[in-house]
């Protein structure tokens, strides 16, 4: 599988994202671990992770596969994210779900995280959401000394619009090398809303979370939208999960999808995206069914 360079990582074209592994039956070391293993028989390395995901437990669930199977932590890239607080698990005691930004709380995010998923050091670190109280002196400084320190190796941000984005890389020596955005053939605002347009210009990575609308694309969404993928999916021995990552692989800066299966048939059949052949008029003609009418 292509692997893409995102600052000092590089990391694989399609990212296996762990939000559901609490949600799975089974939880077991040993299932992780098959899942994890799944991922590598097709070349993809990068495992995407929050401290939030499943009430601030999948990434200690990842972190059991890990220490029942450690030779597998060289082999793969570790993505997770921080600031959110949720009135759940270590944040029970919260009285309202919010947004910390502060030095103190990524600082103890990033200690939890390390020791949830028995690692010594981060690949990508990602400021998870916007927070409106930030003081990007003092984040760019965490941030900055978490680089330096080598717990964490890269620095990006999620669901950052570029005026976030530049506040707080203005305050940061280390680049800020990714963003993670909602981005699929429904919600496709951020190829006209300069989303996608900032991160080219800083030759900075995009990386799609719900590359398939939260599964609408597959039973949802405009009918048809959903006949074309299913036919393009027919064409190309697939079907239309893979013809709709497809899109977003179509594109000229690397989008980086990020799929979430507990199911392993479904995680061995992820890279077949990569075997879709789409040309520009392809990619417009999806286009324009998720748009509704032609191209101005």
């Amino acid at each position: 599988m292509e692997k893409v360079t995102v600052g000092p990582i590089s990391m694989s074209r399609i990212v296996y994202g762990m939000w559901r592994l609490g949600d799975d039956a089974d939880t077991s070391p040993a299932h992780v671990q098959a899942k994890v293993e799944a991922c590598l028989a097709q070349g993809i390395t990068t495992m995407d992770q929050a401290d939030i995901y499943g009430g601030y437990t999948a990434e200690a669930l990842l972190g059991g596969a890990l220490r029942a199977a450690p030779q597998l932590r060289d082999q793969i890239e570790i993505v997770t994210k921080c600031d959110i607080v949720a009135p759940v698990g270590r944040h029970a005691g919260a009285r309202v779900k919010h947004y910390d930004t502060s030095a103190a709380h990524i600082n103890a995010s990033v200690e939890a995280s390390l020791r949830d998923m028995a690692t010594d050091r981060i690949d990508l670190l990602l400021i998870h959401r916007p927070d409106p109280l930030m003081d990007h002196h003092e984040t760019g400084a965490a941030l900055d000394a978490l680089v330096a320190s080598g717990k964490v190796r890269a620095v990006g941000v999620s669901n950052f619009r570029p005026w976030h984005w530049n506040l707080l890389q203005s305050a940061m020596k280390t680049p800020l090398v990714a963003n993670q955005i909602e981005l699929s053939l429904m919600a496709h605002d951020a190829f006209t809303n300069g989303d996608m347009a900032h991160l080219q210009q800083l030759g900075a990575t995009p990386m799609a979370w719900s590359p398939l609308a939260g599964g609408q694309l597959l039973t949802g969404g405009p009918k048809g939208l959903r006949d074309k993928l299913e036919s393009i999916g027919r064409d190309h021995g697939s079907d239309a999960s893979a013809v709709a990552v497809a899109w977003l692989l179509r594109h000229p800066a690397l989008i980086l999808p990020v799929m979430g299966t507990n199911s392993l048939p479904r995680i061995s059949t992820l890279s077949d995206a990569l075997k879709i052949n789409m040309d520009r008029q392809m990619w417009f003609e999806l286009y324009t069914l998720a748009l509704g009418d032609e191209v101005a």
